[in-house]
């Protein structure tokens, strides 16, 4: 399997499969393939393990592509403006990404939900809290919200983070909400009540421009309605 990633801010991965590799995303994923790949939809890992992704921001069934001869194409594109990521996994190997950030990959890797075991981080995460776990062995690709911005945090080493702007880190990275202290930070700031905080060892990648931040932008220059 090789590929190509281009297309600047709205990019799209071109892979090219030889006979009998597999890739696979989330229904309605492809952009464009070659001729002689065959489809095949289903939950992948059964209804349980399916449902769970869904709470992640992925569909319920997944389609997956084979080559039925070599140098066949596909591509995927980047649901909006940002980057995309390829992430070469191993066995056993897995990272936490935000939610529905997985764009496609090899058929051999695993996609999951990813909770935190940390009360204090499910009620209080936001955005941060429903992740995503891809586990090898194979390569996946993620999209990212805006620029991707990467950080090799020493042992103990931390980073305090608005929860949208998380992309993705390794598992060895520990995940956890910290509250604002100051009454004046806790109202006038606009960061809320709590900030991620993340704990080396292991790398971070932190995207520019979350999706949700995007979002209410637009909707702020909107004309109003009547």
């Amino acid at each position: 399997m090789n590929f190509e990633i281009k297309g600047g801010n709205l990019p799209v991965v071109t892979v090219t499969l030889n006979s009998g590799e597999s890739m696979f995303t989330e229904s309605g994923g492809m952009s464009w393939m070659t001729e002689n790949i065959r489809m095949e939809t289903n939950t992948k890992g059964g209804l349980m393990k399916g449902l769970r992704r869904t709470l992640a921001g992925d569909s319920l069934f997944m389609t997956t592509y084979t080559a039925e001869q070599n140098n066949s194409q596909i591509s995927f594109c980047s649901s909006y403006p940002g980057e995309i990521k390829a992430l070469t996994l191993q066995k056993g190997q897995s990272i936490i990404c935000q939610k529905s950030s997985f764009l496609a990959g090899e058929s051999t890797l695993d996609v999951d939900l990813y909770f935190k075991k940390n009360i204090g981080v499910g009620f209080f995460g936001g955005e941060g809290f429903i992740l995503q776990k891809l586990s090898g062995p194979g390569t996946a690709f993620v999209e990212m919200d805006g620029a991707m911005v990467e950080y090799d945090l020493a042992p103990g080493e931390v980073i305090k983070i608005d929860q949208g702007h998380i992309g993705m880190f390794e598992e060895s990275v520990n995940f956890d909400i910290q509250a604002v202290k100051g009454m004046k930070n806790i109202f006038l700031s606009g960061e809320g009540l709590f900030l991620a905080t993340l704990k080396g060892p292991g790398k971070v990648w932190l995207q520019t421009m979350p999706l949700s931040r995007l979002v209410q932008l637009v909707a702020s220059s909107m004309p109003p309605r009547g």
